[in-house]
């Protein structure tokens, strides 16, 4: 049976993404099956594994609102054990369209169940806001990781993020754990970086992930190659960071 993680922060710009794609496969190359789902209608997260945004009329959406097999949905990547339910813009109009559903928290759960056999991990990239999407992707998860930038206001969300996933740990998924917190865009010379990371590890101690991801070239860059880092430089501090995320994860789980 699959762990399902989702990766969310109502935050925009805070590596959720980047983080989504490149904890995938780092997972995957340690020969861990995942499934990355890419639950954000902007569909970073399938071009960011190379799969062309709209290059496909199955997609996630299909999946939670037509009902279709999400076995149907699903393509390969480049990585062998890494495989993706991808996104297109029509993800956007769902929350409309199940706004009088009774199910309507529940699709994606449902929808993962075909299929939570076939992987070790599924990993769930949200949208940056606090949308029924992203209680679709809490609902359905074990756990969720929280990227935050280093900086002051990802304080101010991290709190009201914290109370979302206690509401839906109390009305919709009693199971819900914190997977960890994740600093990220670290810039060691910058004095409220290191601030802002102690702060965290005050405030929440063992959540915080021991790995922190660093600003780094090569990681924003090789999305526009349609490749995770590990593929792009293997070698950068990005991919290096990004494998001993997998390894603390591993170790946990």
């Amino acid at each position: 049976m699959a762990k399902i993680i989702s990766i969310a922060n109502q935050k925009g710009g805070v590596g959720k993404t980047t983080t989504a794609v490149n904890l995938s496969a780092s997972l995957a190359v340690a020969e861990k099956r995942v499934l990355l789902v890419d639950f954000d209608p902007q569909g970073n997260t399938t071009s960011g594994v190379g799969i062309a945004k709209n290059g496909s009329k199955a997609s996630i959406y299909q999946a939670i609102i037509q009902h279709k097999g999400l076995k149907e949905v699903i393509k390969d990547t480049e990585i062998s054990f890494l495989r993706t339910a991808p996104s297109t813009i029509d993800l956007i109009g769902a929350e409309v369209e199940l706004i009088d559903d009774p199910t309507r928290e529940i699709r994606l759960k449902d929808a993962l169940k075909e299929v939570a056999n076939d992987y070790d991990y599924i990993l769930i990239d949200c949208p940056p806001s606090l949308s029924l999407l992203t209680v679709n992707a809490l609902t359905a998860a074990d756990s969720v990781l929280i990227p935050m930038q280093c900086e002051y206001y990802a304080l101010e969300g991290l709190s009201q993020l914290m109370k979302t996933v206690g509401l839906i740990k109390k009305n919709l998924n009693p199971g819900l754990e914190i997977e960890g917190i994740l600093l990220t865009m670290f810039d060691p010379r910058n004095n409220l970086a290191h601030q802002v990371a102690e702060e965290v590890k005050a405030h929440f101690a063992e959540k915080v992930f021991k790995t922190v991801i660093p600003r780094n070239v090569r990681l924003s860059e090789s999305p526009s190659f349609g490749k995770p880092v590990i593929l792009y430089d293997v070698t950068s501090k990005g991919a290096l960071s990004y494998i001993e995320l997998a390894k603390e994860i591993l170790l946990k789980n």
